[in-house]
């Protein structure tokens, strides 16, 4: 996958109502929204939250606000559970669960151990066991490497076992399927697919390529053909899979849903005729890059598919997930409804949500009285013993000093899904440490407001930019603010009256298509230097 240039990314943001490449007449029969429409009305949840179900039986996606890429979802009986990519975010893979496929709440992180970069994961259940099967990039960690592994657990909510590495360094995103003669398989990037040995634990062979994917018209503006992400769904007489080309990001018109189906595991594979199946065909939509796709059954035996996408302006939410509506026609094939997914849809019929349990999300504020960690809180890239940093006594959170900047001590950090937001917290530090609240895209790209004993330690670009001195000593209250891109700061010493620091800060450029690695721009707080901080009271809101 390539990444495009600073100027290229930027650019994309104007291109207003222009099409690219030639749209079917499906997606030409509506008008794409207009860059400049009135901004939807989510519901509001806990913090104020964007929230998807509007409570009149619609819900407006995402259902999975902020960055929930790569969504891997599986049907249980009467209960949903997904998980998402997490990439160098460690705990990692959340397991989410619903029972409405449109209210979700965490579960468990089920992978403590860092083993690199984790990319586009699969969640199954075989003969009463969970398994995940999970791709990985090497990083700086010491036991990372560029592969696939599986997990494994007898209850959804873990323990799950070490990862067990099945030596594929050549491959991304395993989607399992079980054969008609009950083999096991990983169908894997480019068209490829590997066996399972019966347990799941192994592979047996070689990697194979079984399906030359269907290609798009060479006049579509797309970041590469990059065929992955492939799910195999069985449903009456066929065995489906559906497969994303045309690139995860770069311009906003590449991603898709393409499939095809068989009546073997072993093929051959017939295109749907009417493929791509979904894909954003202009800037101007409110979803860029659709795609990632996979189909699961409702609650009332409807079909639904979850896929992600960028929201259009800001790739620094990181992809989002979405659901839309599947129908099953008379020619064996299946559509997609929805649309472009910027209006309510009528939600899945049949399903329970969580009352009174917040509805969408967690509640992100903190009062330190709970172990969050994992669920809510990841450290970035953190070597062996990270968790040992952190101890919670009396509602505040101590957290040993690592590194001499975000960059070189891996920060605490937490996906949120708004546009516009506010964190809060109080902060002390030892004399020698430094501490405060980040955005935090990776080690090269982040900004924020730090303090010692004596000056702030402003970050911007992912480098320290000034030091100027405060009168506040070890102690203060910050708060932090992004308004769609535009961050401030403010300070205090009671949490009471609040002085503005008089350095802004605009971060729409922090995103993949200018750094690279498919991340998403994370609030959250370091500590570095010598000793430690104490942080109390985090709080959220929405703006």
């Amino acid at each position: 996958m390539s990444d495009t240039s600073r100027r290229n990314a930027l650019k994309s943001f104007s291109l207003g109502a222009l099409l690219f490449g030639a749209p079917k007449a499906a997606e030409a029969a509506t008008p794409p929204q207009s860059a400049c429409a009135p901004e939807l009305t989510w519901a509001k949840g806990v913090e104020g939250q964007r929230k998807a179900d509007l409570g009149n039986g619609t819900f407006l996606n995402p259902i999975m606000a902020g960055d929930h890429p790569d969504p891997s979802i599986l049907k249980d009986g009467e209960d949903y559970y997904m998980t998402f990519s997490t990439f160098d975010a460690y705990p990692g893979l959340v397991i989410w669960h619903s029972k409405d496929l449109v209210n979700w709440r965490p579960v468990t992180a089920t992978l403590t151990k860092n083993i690199g970069s984790v990319w586009a994961p699969e969640l199954i259940k075989h003969k009463g066991r969970y398994y995940l099967y999970i791709p990985t990039k090497k990083t700086s960690a010491p036991d990372s490497k560029t592969t696939s592994w599986v997990i494994w657990a007898d209850k959804i909510e873990g323990p799950w076992s070490d990862p067990i590495d099945l030596d594929l360094p050549s491959h991304i995103d395993p989607g399992h399927a079980v054969g008609e003669d009950g083999s096991r398989w990983l169908f894997l990037s480019g068209g490829d697919r590997v066996r399972l040995s019966d347990d799941g634990l192994s592979r047996v062979g070689a990697p194979e390529n079984v399906y030359k994917p269907w290609r798009y018209p060479s006049d579509w503006i797309v970041e590469g053909f990059a065929p992955e992400g492939p799910k195999i769904t069985r449903h009456g007489d066929y065995f489906y899979l559906i497969t994303a080309v045309g690139g995860t990001a770069g311009p906003p018109t590449g991603h898709m849903v393409i499939a095809a189906r068989s009546k073997s595991i072993n093929g051959p594979w017939e295109d749907h005729p009417r493929n791509p199946l979904v894909r954003t065909v202009s800037a101007s939509e409110k979803w860029w890059s659709r795609g990632h796709a996979t189909l699961v059954e409702g609650p009332s035996g409807d079909w639904w598919s979850v896929y992600h996408g960028y929201e259009n302006g800001f790739w620094t939410l990181g992809r989002q997930t979405l659901l839309a509506p599947i129908t099953w026609t008379k020619d064996g094939w299946f559509d997609y409804g929805g649309g472009d997914l910027s209006k309510p849809i009528a939600k899945p019929k049949g399903g329970k949500p969580h009352g009174a349990t917040p509805a969408h999300g967690i509640a992100r504020s903190d009062d330190f009285s709970t172990d969050k960690y994992g669920v809510q809180w990841n450290f970035f890239n953190p070597p062996a013993g990270e968790r040992d940093r952190i101890r919670l006594n009396n509602g505040t959170l101590h957290l040993k000093a690592a590194g001499e900047a975000p960059s070189t001590g891996a920060p605490l950090i937490t996906i949120v899904g708004d546009p516009a937001y506010e964190i809060e917290c109080e902060i002390e530090i030892d004399d020698g440490a430094r501490a405060g609240l980040i955005l935090f895209y990776d080690t090269k790209l982040y900004c924020g407001l730090g303090f010692d004993g004596k000056n702030f330690v402003t970050h911007q670009y992912g480098i320290e930019r000034g030091r100027p001195a405060h009168q506040y000593g070890n102690r203060m209250f910050m708060r932090l603010r992004n308004d769609r891109h535009i961050v401030t700061f403010d300070t205090s010493a009671d949490g009471k009256t609040w002085k503005r620091f008089d350095r802004g800060m605009e971060v729409s450029g922090y995103h993949h298509n200018v750094r690279g690695g498919f991340l998403m721009l994370k609030p959250g707080f370091y500590a570095a230097g010598k000793g430690e901080a104490r942080f109390k009271n985090f709080t959220y809101r929405a703006l």
